[in-house]
């Protein structure tokens, strides 16, 4: 089977605010090499056909164009949520039968067999999620053809996609794709798991607690 993943990138200049005391000036780049690194091995997993990015920002836009990832525009404006359901309804227009899944872009040590794994196991189901690290956020959500897409992130959305009806996927050996990023602790926890060349390069420049 294969997969469009609809994945969101926020406003560089906005992005990963709790990251500020770690990021200072080069917050923008970081969440940007977040978001290249997320793309670059998503394009790369066997199981997915096609990235699409849901973005208003044209830096971000320029750079993940290159890596060859499809740009959708942010035309609701109104959300991550609205974001990721205009984005798939798009991608759904161009491939109808095509299962989707959106997937976080703040995942910069993304593996793509881990992220095979995933995506074959939701393939079981009509909709399902993977928690994030914390067991608290999600970090992808499919959906089957013929169903949508439902998304509801941020805060506690395992919570909130489990009581939607979308299947919980219990996986060992997957950490990359759970391994999100918004502090200084995550980001050395994925420094531990290896991150990919983009953010290892900025990384190199900041000051991470615990370091």
């Amino acid at each position: 089977m294969q997969w469009t993943l609809v994945v969101p990138v926020k406003a560089l200049d906005r992005a990963k605010s709790r990251l500020s005391d770690t990021a200072d000036g080069l917050r923008p780049g970081l969440a940007l090499a977040f978001a290249q690194d997320t793309v670059a091995a998503a394009l790369a997993c066997p199981a997915v056909r096609e990235v699409a990015v849901v973005t208003d920002d044209a830096r971000a836009g320029r750079a993940l164009a290159r890596l060859g990832a499809r740009i959708v525009d942010d035309e609701p404006g109104g959300g991550l949520n609205a974001a990721l359901a205009h984005a798939a309804a798009v991608v759904r227009h161009r491939h109808p039968g095509a299962p989707v899944a959106a997937l976080n872009a703040d995942l910069p040590a993304l593996r793509p067999a881990e992220l095979a794994r995933v995506l074959d196991a939701a393939a079981e189901f009509p909709r399902a999620f993977l928690p994030d690290a914390a067991h608290i956020g999600t970090t992808l959500l499919s959906a089957a053809p013929g169903h949508a897409l439902r998304p509801s992130f941020g805060g506690d959305s395992r919570a909130r996609h489990r009581a939607s009806g979308a299947v919980e996927l219990c996986l060992a050996a997957v950490d990359s794709v759970r391994r999100d990023v918004d502090t200084g602790g995550d980001l050395r926890e994925a420094l531990a798991l290896g991150v990919g060349p983009r953010t290892a390069e900025v990384a190199t420049r900041l000051l991470i607690p615990g370091q």
